[in-house]
C-alpha cells in the first residue's frame, strides 16, 4: 500500500468486497468523493450520511451514474441531533450484521454562532460530539465485524495553529461566549477528534482501529458557507484560493487511512498526506488534555442510548 502522495486509489485500493462503510457529510466534498472511489472496488454496501435528505439521494444518484450498480444507500443524519444519530444508528443496525469502515468526515468550519438542539457549540458539537456519539452506537456492529475494523476520524492541520494558551475551553462549549472566536471553535472541535482518537485507541485496540487524517487544504463547502466572522471570511477570500487542492486530491489521506493494510496503520495515530505518520506535538501531545476531552465526552454521551422498541 502506498504512503506517499502518489496513492493512487484507482489501484492501491484493494478489494472491498463483502464490506460494508458508513461515510458521514457524503453528500458533497470529500464525502462524496470518497465514497465514490469506494464504490469502485466492489463493497457489498455504501452507507452514504446527509443531514439533508434530497441532498444524500443527489449524492447516491452522482455515483450510481459514475460507477453503475454501486451499492450505496443514502442515511439520514444530523450530527447536530442525537435524536437523529440515534435514528440513523437503529436504521444501520437493524439492515446489516457488519461494519467495516466508518468514515467519520462530516464537518463545519468557522460558521456562525449558534448552538445544536442539545445546546452544545455548532462545531464541536457536530465535528466532535455528535461522531462520538454516533460512533458509540455503532459500537456493537463494529465489534460484531469479524475483521478488524476502521474508524478514520477527518482532522485538519488547525491544531498547528494553537499554542499551549488555546486548549479546549470546556466551560464554553454549552454557551455562545463571544470571547471564542468561530475560527477558534473550529480548532477546538478539531483537536478534540485527534485526542479522542488516540484515548479511544488505548481504551478499545488493538479490536478496533481507530486514526485521525488531515486532508490539507481542499476545495470543499467548508470555504464556501456562510462566515461567522470577519476572520474566516478572510481566509475564505484571500487565503483558500491561493491554497486549496482539489478533492480528487484531497481525499486520498483519508482513502488511505480507510483501506491501508492493518500492520500499516498505528492505531490512534494522526496522519498527513499521505499515510505520513505525525509524531504528537503541541497540543496532540497534551496527554492531561487528551484525558480530559474523552472524560468530558462521556461524561456528555452519559445516558444516551438507543431505546429499545
Amino acid at each position: 500500500m502506498a504512503t506517499t502522495a502518489a496513492f493512487n486509489p484507482a489501484t492501491d485500493i484493494p478489494s472491498l468486497a463483502g464490506k460494508v462503510i458508513l461515510i458521514t457529510g457524503a453528500n458533497s466534498g470529500l464525502g462524496r468523493q470518497s465514497a465514490l472511489e469506494l464504490a469502485k472496488h466492489q463493497p457489498e454496501r455504501i452507507w452514504m450520511a446527509a443531514r439533508d435528505p434530497l441532498k444524500g439521494q443527489e449524492a447516491a444518484s452522482y455515483i450510481q451514474a459514475r460507477v453503475p450498480d454501486a451499492p450505496v444507500t443514502p442515511l439520514d443524519l444530523d450530527l447536530s441531533s442525537f435524536e437523529s444519530i440515534k435514528g440513523a444508528a437503529k436504521t444501520v443496525l437493524a439492515s446489516t450484521s457488519r461494519l467495516d469502515i466508518l468514515m467519520l468526515n462530516a464537518g463545519l468550519m468557522g460558521c456562525p454562532p449558534k448552538l445544536t438542539k442539545e445546546g452544545y457549540e455548532i462545531q464541536m458539537g457536530t465535528n466532535h460530539l455528535g461522531h462520538a456519539f454516533l460512533l458509540k452506537l455503532l459500537m456493537p456492529l463494529l465489534l460484531k465485524t469479524a475483521t478488524t475494523p476502521r474508524v478514520v476520524s477527518l482532522a485538519s492541520a488547525a491544531w498547528k495553529y494553537a499554542d499551549a494558551t488555546q486548549k479546549i475551553q470546556f466551560d464554553t462549549l454549552k454557551s455562545l461566549d463571544g470571547a471564542v472566536t468561530p475560527v477558534n471553535r473550529y480548532i477546538q472541535s478539531k483537536v478534540a477528534n485527534v485526542l479522542y482518537a488516540q484515548q479511544f485507541a488505548l481504551r478499545h485496540g488493538p479490536r478496533i482501529t481507530i486514526v485521525s487524517v488531515n486532508p490539507g487544504e481542499v476545495d470543499t463547502q467548508l470555504f464556501k458557507r456562510e462566515p461567522g466572522d470577519e476572520q474566516m471570511k478572510y481566509l475564505q477570500i484571500e487565503v483558500a484560493p491561493k491554497h486549496v487542492r482539489p478533492v480528487e486530491d484531497g481525499v486520498k489521506n483519508q482513502l488511505w487511512a480507510a483501506t491501508a493494510a492493518t500492520d500499516a496503520v498505528v492505531n490512534g495515530a494522526h496522519y498527513e498526506p499521505v499515510g505520513v505518520h505525525v509524531e504528537p506535538t503541541g497540543l496532540l501531545a497534551d496527554e492531561e488534555l487528551a484525558r480530559a476531552t474523552w472524560d468530558w465526552t462521556q461524561k456528555e454521551l452519559e445516558g444516551h442510548e438507543i431505546s429499545a422498541d
